[in-house]
């Protein structure tokens, strides 16, 4: 661009700047609260996460009971009427939102996200983050004039009156972030009781970045609604007062709300597919070349939905789970209709691993979205009831491509556990989701046998490639030699986007490592007493810490790996500092020898070896390998840096034989000192293979060259030495 040109864009854009935005600022909008004697309640901390004090037993309502009325403790209903115009992008909405109050305090305003603010311009949190991260807006294409978004309030009343509100940033971001509004409401909300709002809104859909967006006549609508924040009480997620839950849009945060109902009305174009979270209700009405679609859930904590001229007919199977059947469905345009079988499949696949080893999946719909060609950032994502897929030309069984397709959608699926049934805070606590999500799915994966094949058709036509383990995969990106963050750590404090991503692998990583220092029934068992005790409740990092003590028992080894990894940067990188294994002589000095001291000198000594030697020589003329005259002592040294599990010392000899010995040293070395008939070989931290967080194992053995190994009576033959020692002396 040439100087003058900046000149004037700048001038422009400074003028510009000094213009209310009278477009989307709406006439309500007023920083005054309503003035009542409701108390103040202070907003959840900017920094907050990494909660270490175990929720009461009966937060979020108690464990579900299986006598109980409904699945989950409804606080919040949603009733939306809602109209696509797909040529322009937008979508009008209007919405009753009735909301319970559970505190014992009354209620003068709530907060409520607009997360499509995130994407209408530079002065929201999370483009200020992203421009901190050297990122562009978008991962793979520029982004033109037109293709932000933004949501708009027209109206919001309560029973009849209006509404003022204001915009807030709980965490101290830019002034200029509206992803987050305080509405003052005209009457307070007594304890206990409820309040409905009536609220008139406006979406321009952005082109699609992060979860939400269009390409061309494809759209996915998410994150597009007027939503209530939480409010938490004492006893829920560390809360020691009520606290209102609800944090800016950041760059790498998702979503925490209330469970609820949904009922939403979806106005189409007839030529329009639709797919949505929950089930389709009645046949849907066409009026004035217009269809309208009825989705209803309940108990759920979320609603997206996709609509795309270009779908192919669904592919729709059923699935008899073990409360009920279960529709599942998979939309994709004609592009992508290779990934529609193998999405589909690995969907039904992931309903059955998931109810077996968690608990039974409660819904009556599961649908899967394969995302168009150009709509790569629509891909991968999760909501209740509903998740987007990946896609790809690469559906040979066993290529790269099919293995991220299979595992996209085993994650995006699991999920609907690890997010939408198990509703942690995914702003706070990204770790419950992301991190023990890919757990779980790689756990899924290894079960079926379903490694990473690197290798391309041409390297298998000369039988080059290998596979990766899904848990050996999961290493190589967990940056165990230098974790900059905890993984407890909330989601926007971090170092960089590359510290955000490890708390998938580095969670798999450490949540390996305890399943195979407890045992893998111990660890199934301890995952199915989460779930039963946490579904369709809001747990966190201390409700996973102390659940797993108790339900493997093997609480030392639980605290220990989240004191080290998950409230802390622990590392660990146990090593083989040394190893030597040496005969054992007799030594010159004075003996006790029939009531007597007798000084041995070296030259008897000396002789005496050699003696020996010969006698057990001719006396063993056919010995093997690894038998000698004399025993050995080996000397192994264990170096241990910062976070130090107890792990096992594979001492081998050079008959074949070996010994195992526990590792359990909280200094910075353990030696180990064993005399055996055998000289050592080789010496081996965690053979068995069970600490996966061991930044290094290439350091984790020493070899020495095999040596003949001493007799299997090497106590009695050298007994019998010093007898001749002595016996030499005396008759000397």
């Amino acid at each position: 661009m040439h100087s003058h040109r900046v000149s004037v864009a700048l001038s422009t854009l400074l003028a510009l700047s000094s213009i209310p935005l009278l477009a989307k600022t709406p006439a309500t909008l007023a920083p005054a609260a309503p003035a009542t004697a409701c108390p103040t309640i202070p907003m959840a901390a900017p920094d907050a996460g990494a909660v270490r004090t175990p929720s009461l037993a009966d937060a979020w309502g108690g464990p579900r009971r299986a006598d109980a009325a409904t699945l989950s403790d409804r606080v919040v209903s949603y009733s939306i009427d809602a109209e696509l115009d797909p040529a322009k992008h937008t979508l009008r909405g209007k919405q009753q939102l009735t909301w319970r109050n559970r505190s014992a305090q009354p209620v003068c305003s709530v907060y409520v996200h607009l997360y499509l603010n995130a994407f209408e311009g530079p002065g929201s949190t999370f483009m200020t983050e992203q421009r901190a991260s050297e990122q562009g807006f978008r991962s793979n294409v520029a982004t033109r004039d037109g293709e932000y978004g933004y949501i708009r309030l027209d109206k919001v009343a309560q029973g009849g009156q209006p509404a003022k509100w204001t915009f807030v940033q709980p965490d101290n971001g830019p002034k200029t972030d509206r992803s987050v509004v305080r509405i003052d409401l005209p009457q307070p909300v007594a304890p206990g009781a409820t309040t409905t709002l009536d609220i008139d809104f406006f979406d321009q859909l952005p082109r699609v970045v992060a979860r939400t967006g269009y390409y061309g006549s494809f759209h996915l609508v998410a994150q597009w609604f007027p939503k209530i924040g939480v409010l938490e009480l004492p006893g829920e997620r560390g809360a020691t007062a009520p606290r209102w839950n609800a944090h800016e849009f950041h760059l790498h945060s998702e979503f925490f709300a209330d469970f609820g109902s949904y009922d939403v009305r979806i106005t189409v174009p007839k030529d329009y597919t639709v797919g949505g979270t929950g089930q389709l209700t009645g046949k849907p009405a066409e009026r004035g070349g217009k269809v309208t679609h009825r989705y209803v859930q309940h108990d759920v904590h979320d609603f997206a939905w996709t609509a795309d001229k270009r779908y192919a007919k669904p592919l729709v199977k059923t699935w008899n789970g073990p409360l009920g059947p279960v529709e599942v469905k998979v939309l994709y345009t004609p592009e992508y209709e290779s990934n529609a079988e193998p999405v589909l499949q690995a969907t039904i696949d992931s309903l059955d691993y998931f109810s077996k080893t968690l608990g039974a999946y409660p819904y009556k719909t599961a649908t899967a979205v394969v995302p168009p060609y150009g709509a790569d950032e629509a891909g991968g994502m999760e909501y209740p009831t509903f998740f987007t897929a990946d896609s790809t030309k690469m559906v040979e069984a066993g290529s790269i491509g099919r293995w991220m397709l299979d595992f996209v959608t085993v994650h995006e699926f699991g999920h609907g556990y690890f997010y939408g049934i198990l509703a942690s805070n995914e702003f706070e606590e990204p770790m419950l989701d992301e991190g023990m999500n890919e757990y779980w799915d790689q756990r899924m994966m290894s079960a079926r046998g379903q490694h990473l094949a690197l290798e391309r058709p041409w390297t298998r036509w000369f039988n080059i490639g290998f596979r990766i383990p899904p848990f050996q995969m999961e290493r190589l990106g967990a940056s165990l030699a230098d974790p900059a963050d905890p993984l407890g750590r909330n989601s926007w404090t971090r170092l960089s986007s590359g510290s955000y991503g490890t708390v998938y692998s580095r969670t798999a990583t450490t949540m390996r490592q305890i399943e195979a220092l407890v045992g893998t029934p111990a660890m199934e068992r301890a995952m199915k007493l989460y779930y039963e005790r946490w579904k369709f409740r809001h747990p966190s990092l201390a409700d996973l810490r102390d659940t797993l003590a108790e339900g493997t028992g093997k609480p030392a080894i639980v605290n220990a790996a989240f004191d080290a990894y998950i409230y802390g940067t622990g590392r660990t990188d146990d090593r083989v500092e040394s190893l030597s294994s040496n005969e054992v002589l007799p030594l010159p000095g004075y003996y006790e020898y029939q009531g007597r001291q007798v000084l041995v000198g070296s030259k008897a000594i000396d002789k005496a070896i050699e003696k020996h030697r010969k006698a057990w020589k001719d006396k063993h003329p056919d010995a093997k390998a690894g038998k000698g005259a004399f025993p050995y002592r080996t000397v192994v040294v264990v170096r241990r840096d910062a976070a130090k599990p107890p792990q096992v010392l594979r001492i081998r000899f050079a008959d074949g034989s070996h010994r195992d010995f526990p590792v359990t040293s909280q200094e910075s070395w353990q030696r180990i000192v064993v005399t055996t008939r055998a000289k050592a070989v080789s010496a081996e931290l965690d053979p068995d293979h069970l600490v996966w967080m061991d930044a290094n194992k290439l350091n984790d053995s020493r070899m020495l060259e095999a040596q003949p190994a001493a007799s299997r009576r090497w106590f009695g033959d050298f007994a019998a030495l010093l007898q001749s020692f002595f016996a030499l002396l005396a008759t000397a």
